[in-house]
């Protein structure tokens, strides 16, 4: 991490990771669009892997449903990163020595890879690696993770 503490240091000194950390305002406002962004990403992916897993909406095609909340996981995840990065630009030498900043981030980058290259094909029915109820069951956990991760990491730090 030493080496990187140049580069940490100059975005923690930036304008924009300033103008974060100075106004309680700007830092909740931001905490609560990323809150919202993760709250689209696992609802989402639970309508979606309900449907999937054969759960719930035995009515709707599962094309339709995994379509819809498709789009959701996409602009929660928009939503997610972007304001995660405003969020820890203030702080981001402390985050990166921070061992369950590090985790979730681990299981975030879990999170993406398994959704769009398992579970993604899974739900469309292309190819799965593994069953669909399984792809289903294993996505929603991981999201559901990265939201305790990110709890963790609030409440520890």
């Amino acid at each position: 991490m030493s080496s990187l503490a140049p580069f940490f240091a100059q975005i923690e000194a930036s304008t924009i990771a300033t103008a974060i950390r100075d106004s309680m305002l700007l830092t909740g406002t931001l905490s609560g669009v990323h809150l919202l962004g993760m709250t689209l990403i696992v609802g989402s992916v639970l309508v979606s892997s309900t449907r999937v897993a054969g759960i719930l909406f035995h009515d709707q095609p599962v094309a339709e449903v995994t379509r819809s909340a498709r789009r959701g996981t996409v602009v929660g995840l928009m939503i997610s990163m972007s304001t995660g990065l405003l969020l820890v630009a203030p702080r981001i030498a402390m985050a990166a020595g921070n061992g369950v900043f590090r985790v979730k981030m681990l299981i975030l980058l879990t999170a993406v890879v398994f959704h769009f290259a398992i579970y993604q094909p899974a739900a469309q029915g292309l190819r799965p690696v593994v069953p669909p109820a399984i792809a289903a069951g294993v996505a929603w956990l991981l999201w559901f993770s990265v939201a305790l991760a990110g709890c963790a990491f609030i409440l520890l730090e």
